[in-house]
């Protein structure tokens, strides 16, 4: 049984990999790899790309879903609909601002003024 409960992990400014780990009961090592592998969706896991000779990873752990994930309310196709949701709202905005962008460098190239 864990020694972490919910309200701990609630109470967390972030929650480690450690701590995600004993409130599940499993290794730190199986958290890591499931996050990698999008095979435990407790948050995100993303790869450092800016230095290519190492192979850092940054871990976020969602609360909530940590909770959820443990008590069998949440699971890969929910949490991959939901982030494809995201993506698309994201990518509509995107094409919003550069409309407007548009439209914005248009009045200027026009002078902007108008005639009363």
């Amino acid at each position: 049984m864990s020694s972490i409960t919910d309200d701990d992990i609630r109470s967390m400014k972030k929650v480690t990999i450690q701590a995600a780990a004993q409130y599940l009961g499993i290794s730190p090592i199986a958290v890591t790899l499931g996050m990698r592998n999008a095979l435990l969706p407790i948050g995100f896991a993303v790869k450092n790309e800016e230095n290519q000779y190492s192979d850092t990873w940054h871990y976020v752990i969602v609360p909530e879903r940590l909770i959820a994930y443990k008590y069998g309310r949440i699971n890969e196709i929910q949490v991959k609909n939901i982030e494809d949701s995201l993506t698309t709202i994201v990518k509509s905005f995107e094409e919003m601002k550069h409309d407007l962008l548009f439209l914005l460098k248009e009045n200027e190239g026009s002078g902007g003024d108008k005639a009363f």
